[in-house]
Parts: structure tokens; C-alpha cells; sequence
């Protein structure tokens, strides 16, 4: 059985290519970059070879979060991914900076499943708000420890000690932190007084807000950085995956493979039997080499009988949710306070209502989905992939496997592109009952993109039905929202899933911008599951999740509802959000509540000059501002655009986006930046450029050729200001990406008077809406 991973050595540098000569060098393996070295444990992504941290001499670990050694590296234990959002860097910062360590001796390690991590998992804009509180008690305990160690040797008070910059001194003497870890450290420290120790205050702070090194640049740059794709193992063979006609309920009839044997370095194909029911009517090209895998399942024919999905494509699963919203028995009633909206709308003097939908998104990340399996010499199964919810996929590999608790080991990787599809790691159980069948036998496979994409956990499509209730002055006295679309957790964690005030459990994921900020009387907020979306294909998270979807809709709605009055749409934003009751926001996380959502809506229209005129024709801004990513962790945005519309063919021109963020502290300015701009500009792609649907059950579109997301071409200058603030960092992945296309259709609408309430916005339905 495979112990370890082995790769060739790798290229350090690359030698001097002309363009041709670079394409080319790229089709031979290992021509110019080889292979990575081993990462068959935890990685450090700033190390020269990829490898963990080895420590020098004795450690000291005051949490299980970093251990400092007698050379005074602080190695950083980081439990969420990496795929481009520098999230190692981030965290090693809020806890370096509290420790009062050299940025210098910092590094940080990506760490294996271990029950002792706890909940593993990187999503939902979770990452740095959940660990700055942990990191900083974490440093905390640190100094501590140092300075009181200090104060033993040097016969002083511990508070007469400093701790800066790696170094501990207090009376004319000092000493490194490695220096105090060789003279021995036996503090220990309990979760309550943990708790307990006391944080630098805001301006201590010397690292946090300030510019640093990123600790994975380096590697990334050069091609150093070990990615799942990138992992070996001795005496691995390749797979390759056929896919059935449907996610659910396929089986496999025949199976074919005689004109795949004169492949070479063809071996066999598998048909999996799946447990947990994860792969149901898979089969597996077994091969010598991936490119062997890929020839060879070519020539295999395989013969289903297909699953009840068959016959289902988006326009039934998008009436169907109609049907859903219509019967107002359905779905779970989030908690608005007053929901009891139909005595008012009884009542009203009028009414506005309007319905909003959004098509099928793919992921497409760059890096395909991939997996390497096997069982070790110990007899526990390795899964060497990039993953973003370690945690939620060990159960099903435990399930597929038929073995308990500490039988599999996830070993983390780097992530070419997360974007939520890797939150779900059902890619990883195909390659582990492969591994299984071969008596553990190391499986490696890379899917192509065609079936990476018809395996797809897309974001499923949408229905949201708003209503608005004026007494005779106009004044807003009620809202009515639902909306429908198929909950990725509730077909996979069902237990994350919290209860509505009518007892029905929801999906927060599936419903979170639909309990928004706006004080508007009495408000009833439904979320109701898509049941015939859940059995057709396996919905997921995508970034920014249901505010991507939700926030289109109640940002367009309130400019429409602004406008049926015949009020300023700012203005009567700015009206509607007072921070009183419910709105007012409750610290840690929401301080300010309403008010700050309100502040940075006024800055973006002030900044992008919106309402102000002097625009050519058929070109205006529009603003939106959304609270991502859910009410328990606020990050207020602001965002205008500025379009042009050509009448003539229908397209939409962003020339320019502006953000303003308030997401409490800045832990790191450059990622915070890039994460925004990146948002945005994603905003801006399924706002205008991507959409598919699913057809007999799964999506129509499989490659770029046809699904054609934002290209370089169509991408606008894009400004990002952040409101200075000294409160609780909240999340910053996914919240710049909610305001985008609110802002481009109601920039539409102030450009030249047509109302989109469909995403993806494309030329031919511009057109249709200009025609009338």
C-alpha cells in the first residue's frame, strides 16, 4: 500500500521561453515546471518546497493554533482553504499581531482533518469574523506567556514586561521569543481564561489595517504551490469518469469496453456501487495514464436506464415555484417581527407588487474537480483534494467506505478556484470507492470540464414574488416577500438548517437579504423549498448564495416602489432605514444597524455622482445597497454603476462600478480590496453574461464556448473605498458581489426606462423590453 506521495524535482526557475515555446512547454509534463514535492501532510504555501514547518528545537504552543520554536517561528495553524483569497495571511495576522511577533518569523500551515480543528469549514464570508476573536485570545495567551516567563528570569513584575516585534524585553534586559522557548515555557491556559486575557486595543495595533507581506505570493507566482490536481502517489493509476443522463436515480444496464482495450494503458471500468448514494450510476475508466483515461472512456459505451429527472427542464422547475409562492401554506416564516401583513394589505390604499427570477449559474472554476485515494499502510484511507468543507464530506467518504471515525484522513491542498463548488466534496467519493475496489490501490482523477460541469452543484434558479402595501399618504405600511429555489442545505446538512416562527425549518442560505434592514410596518419574509429543483440535481453554494439572488430582487423592487410614488429612489431608501426595534443592530456584529447601511448608500451615491446628470443619452447610474452576508454578520455595501444602452442591438455597457464596504475593521487591505473588486466583477458577470438552464435534467450549457461569463474585454473600471471602523471585522468573499446587478437594472431604468427583473440581462431581452 501507498505511505507516501512522491513528486519529481521541482523547476525552480523557468528557463528563457519565447511565447511559443512557454504554450508549448505546458503539454509536456513536467517540461518546465515538473511536479511539486511532497505534500502528504498539512502544507505551508510560503515554504520553499510546500512542506509543513518543521520545527527547530522544543515548541511551545500556548493553543492549538501555532507553536513558536527555539529559532522564534510562529507556525500559524489555519483550517480554511486557500483558493486565491490569501486567507492564511489574513489570519496569521490578526494573531502575529497580538503576540507581538516579527511578521518576519511568521508562517502558517494549511492542517489535515483532525477532530480537534473543530468545524472545518470556508464559506459564507465566514472566515475572518469567526476567527478573530479565537486568534486573538490565541495571541493573546502568548504574550502572556512570554512576558510572565520573562518577568521569572529577570526578577521583574510581568507587567513591567514588553512584547513587540519578536522581542520581550523589561528593565534593560531582552530577549527573542525563541530564546524564552529554549529557557522552557510550561504556562497552559483554560478556554475561560482564554477568554478572559485582555486584547490590544485598537491603535496597539501594528499589523492588523497595515500593509504586510502575503505569505502564499511567492509560491504562486513561481508555480511552488502544490494544488489538488498537482498530487502523486506511488503506484497510481488514472481515472476517468462517465457520467450518467441524470444526478439521481441512473442505473447502469451494460457495459461496453471492448474498443477501449486497444487503448494503451487501458486496465478496466468500474461500475460503483455507492452507500451513500452520493454517485449513483457511475462507472470508472481505469488507465496507466490520465490521457489513456480519457482515450479509452471515449471508446467505452455504457447503458442507463435514467432517473424520473429525465423529463425535467428550468421552465417547469420555475412554474412550479410559482405554484409554491402562490399557496401561502408553503415554506418558513423568517422572524420580521410583524408578519401579520394580510389585515394591512387588506386596508391599504394601494398596492405595488412585482416578480423577480434568476436562471441557473454554473461554478466553472478554474481548476477541475479532482481527488487522489487511497489506504495507507496504517489501513486508514487518505483523500488528497482541495476541499472547503472538510468537515461535512468526511461522513459521506465514511459511508461510501463503510468505515468509522478516524478511518479517513482529508489532507488539505490548494485551492484553483473554490467559489463555493468545493464546499460540496461529493468528487471525492467516487475516487475513494474506486481506490476501494482496486483493494486501496492509489486513484487519481481529474474530471474533464464537460463532466465537471454536468456534475455541477449549481446555483439553482429562482422565483421571488414582493409586494408593497401605502396607506393614502404613501407611506409604506407593509411588505410581503417570498421566494423559491432549490436549498443546498437542505439536501446536505440538513442540521445547519434553523426553524422559522411557524415551526418550518429553512435554508439561511436559501433565504438570508430576504430579512433586509429597510423598517417598512409589518413584514412577512417566506422561504420556500423548491422540492422539484432538490430532485433533479444536487443545488449549491455559490458565492454570495441566496443575497445574490434575493438582493436583485428587493433592491429592484424598492427602486420600483420608490418610483410607483413618485419618490426619489435614494431618498427613500435613506427614509426606510431606521435603526430602531429590530433594525437597530446589537453588537459584536451589527453595531449601528440600520445606520451604517444607510451611511454607505449615501457615500456611493455622492461618490459616483448618481442623480447629479451630464451623462451622454442612454447612459445613467444606478444604486443599490445590500447587507451581506446575512443579518448576523453584516457587511454594509453601497454600489452604483454606470451603463450605456445600445438600442439598436440591446447590449448593456458597464463603464464603471463603485463599492463602499463597511465591514467593521480591515484586517488586510490589499486582500480586502481584491476580494471587492473580485466580487464585483462577478456581480457584473451573472448580471449580465451568465445563466443556463437545466435541460432533461441537467445544464444545457457543459463549456466556455457556450456559457460565456464576463470576459476581459467587457470589464470596467472598478472602485472600492472602505469605511474606516474599529468594529468587529465581518466578512468580505461575497458581499461585494450582491449590489452589482440591482445596480446595473435600475441604472438600466434610468438610462432608458425598461424594467429587468430577469438575470442574466441579456441584449435580446433588452431589446424585447424597449419594443414593449
Amino acid at each position: 500500500m501507498a505511505d507516501t506521495l512522491h513528486f519529481p524535482p521541482h523547476k525552480r526557475a523557468l528557463p528563457d521561453l519565447s511565447r511559443r515555446g512557454f504554450l508549448v512547454s505546458l503539454c509536456a509534463v513536467g517540461a518546465v515546471f515538473g511536479f511539486p514535492k511532497p505534500g502528504a501532510a498539512a502544507m505551508d504555501p510560503a515554504a520553499p518546497d510546500g512542506l509543513p514547518v518543521a520545527a527547530v528545537g522544543a515548541t511551545y504552543e500556548p493553543a492549538i493554533w501555532y507553536w513558536i520554536d527555539t529559532k522564534g517561528i510562529v507556525n500559524v495553524n489555519i483550517i480554511r482553504a486557500e483558493m486565491g483569497q490569501h486567507v492564511g495571511t489574513a489570519i496569521a495576522r490578526i494573531l502575529a499581531d497580538e503576540l507581538g511577533a516579527n511578521w518576519d518569523d511568521v508562517r502558517i500551515t494549511h492542517v489535515d482533518t483532525d477532530p480537534k480543528w473543530g468545524l472545518m469549514v470556508t464559506g459564507g464570508s465566514w472566515s475572518v469574523w469567526q476567527s478573530w476573536p479565537v486568534y486573538r485570545q490565541a495571541g493573546a495567551a502568548g504574550r502572556v506567556a512570554l512576558a510572565e516567563t520573562a518577568a521569572l528570569l529577570w526578577g521583574v513584575d510581568a507587567s513591567e514586561v514588553s512584547v513587540a516585534n519578536g522581542l520581550v524585553t523589561a528593565a534593560g534586559n531582552s530577549a527573542s521569543f525563541g530564546e524564552l522557548v529554549a529557557a522552557g515555557i510550561t504556562r497552559s491556559f483554560t478556554e475561560d481564561e482564554l477568554k478572559a486575557l485582555p486584547l490590544k486595543s485598537a491603535d496597539e495595533l501594528t499589523l492588523v489595517g497595515k500593509e504586510v507581506t502575503a505569505l502564499d505570493i511567492a509560491n504562486k507566482t513561481t508555480g511552488a504551490t502544490i494544488y489538488g490536481i498537482d498530487a502523486q502517489a506511488e503506484g497510481m493509476v488514472h481515472a476517468v469518469p462517465l457520467l450518467p443522463p441524470t444526478r439521481y436515480g441512473s442505473v447502469i444496464t451494460a457495459i461496453d469496453d471492448s474498443a477501449a482495450k486497444s487503448v494503451k494503458g487501458y486496465q478496466q471500468t468500474l461500475k460503483l456501487e455507492d452507500p451513500s448514494e452520493t454517485v449513483q450510476g457511475w462507472a470508472m475508466v481505469i488507465a496507466d495514464s490520465h490521457w489513456a483515461a480519457v482515450k479509452a472512456a471515449k471508446a467505452v459505451k455504457v447503458s442507463w436506464t435514467p432517473g424520473p429527472a429525465a423529463t425535467v427542464d428550468e421552465a417547469q422547475i420555475q412554474d412550479y415555484g410559482r405554484k409554491l409562492i402562490a399557496d401561502e401554506s408553503t415554506g418558513a416564516l423568517l422572524d420580521t417581527g410583524d408578519s401579520n401583513v394580510d389585515p394591512v394589505f387588506a386596508k391599504a390604499a394601494d398596492v405595488f407588487e412585482a416578480e423577480y427570477t434568476t436562471a441557473s449559474v454554473l461554478h466553472f472554476q478554474l481548476e477541475p474537480l479532482n481527488a487522489l485515494a487511497f489506504r495507507n499502510a496504517a489501513g486508514v484511507w487518505e483523500v488528497h483534494t482541495g476541499n472547503q468543507w472538510q468537515s461535512l464530506a468526511l461522513p459521506w467518504l465514511q459511508t461510501a467506505l463503510g468505515v468509522g471515525d478516524g478511518e479517513v484522513v482529508m489532507r488539505s491542498y490548494m485551492l484553483g478556484g473554490g467559489f463555493g463548488r468545493r464546499l460540496n466534496g461529493d468528487y471525492a467519493v467516487p475516487v475513494a470507492l474506486a481506490s476501494k475496489m482496486l483493494d486501496g490501490k492509489p486513484v487519481k482523477m481529474v474530471m474533464s470540464r464537460e463532466a465537471d460541469v454536468a456534475f455541477d452543484s449549481l446555483r439553482a434558479p429562482s422565483v421571488q414574488h414582493l409586494k408593497m402595501a401605502f396607506d393614502a399618504d404613501k407611506a409604506v405600511i407593509a411588505m410581503d416577500s417570498a421566494v423559491t429555489a432549490g436549498w443546498p442545505t437542505k439536501v446536505m446538512v440538513p442540521g445547519f438548517m434553523p426553524k422559522g416562527t411557524n415551526g418550518e425549518p429553512y435554508d439561511p442560505f436559501a433565504a438570508d437579504g430576504l430579512d433586509h434592514w429597510y423598517d417598512v410596518g409589518a413584514q412577512r419574509a417566506r422561504a420556500i423549498s423548491n422540492d422539484l429543483a432538490e430532485s433533479t440535481f444536487r443545488p449549491g453554494w455559490l458565492r454570495s448564495v441566496s443575497p445574490g439572488w434575493i438582493n436583485f430582487a428587493v433592491e429592484s423592487f424598492m427602486d420600483e416602489a420608490a418610483r410607483h410614488i413618485g419618490a426619489d429612489p435614494l431618498q427613500f431608501r435613506l427614509d426606510h432605514f431606521r435603526a430602531t426595534g429590530r433594525n437597530a443592530g446589537e453588537a459584536p456584529n451589527a453595531t449601528g444597524g440600520a445606520t451604517r447601511q444607510a451611511n454607505v448608500l449615501r457615500r456611493v451615491a455622492e461618490l459616483s455622482g448618481y442623480g447629479k446628470g451630464g451623462l451622454p443619452d442612454d447612459t445613467a447610474v444606478g444604486i443599490a445597497t445590500t447587507y451581506g452576508q446575512s443579518r448576523s454578520m453584516p457587511t454594509w455595501v453601497g454600489g452604483a454603476a454606470q451603463v450605456h444602452v445600445d438600442r439598436a442591438s440591446g447590449r448593456v455597457e458597464v463603464q464603471k462600478i463603485w463599492l463602499v464596504v463597511d465591514c467593521g475593521t480591515v484586517v488586510d487591505p490589499n486582500g480586502a480590496k481584491a476580494q471587492c473588486e473580485g466580487a464585483a466583477l462577478w456581480g457584473l458577470s451573472m448580471a449580465l453574461f451568465e445563466g443556463t438552464e437545466i435541460a432533461a435534467g441537467l445544464p444545457r450549457e457543459r463549456n466556455l464556448d457556450s456559457y460565456t461569463p464576463l470576459r476581459m474585454i467587457d470589464t470596467p473600471e472598478v472602485v472600492v473605498e472602505f469605511v474606516e471602523s474599529t468594529e468587529v471585522p465581518t466578512g468580505l468573499g461575497e458581499p461585494g458581489t450582491t449590489v452589482v446587478a440591482p445596480a446595473i437594472a435600475n441604472a438600466i431604468f434610468e438610462a432608458v426606462g425598461v424594467r429587468m427583473r430577469h438575470l442574466p440581462i441579456t441584449p435580446a431581452e433588452v431589446l424585447a423590453a424597449l419594443a414593449g
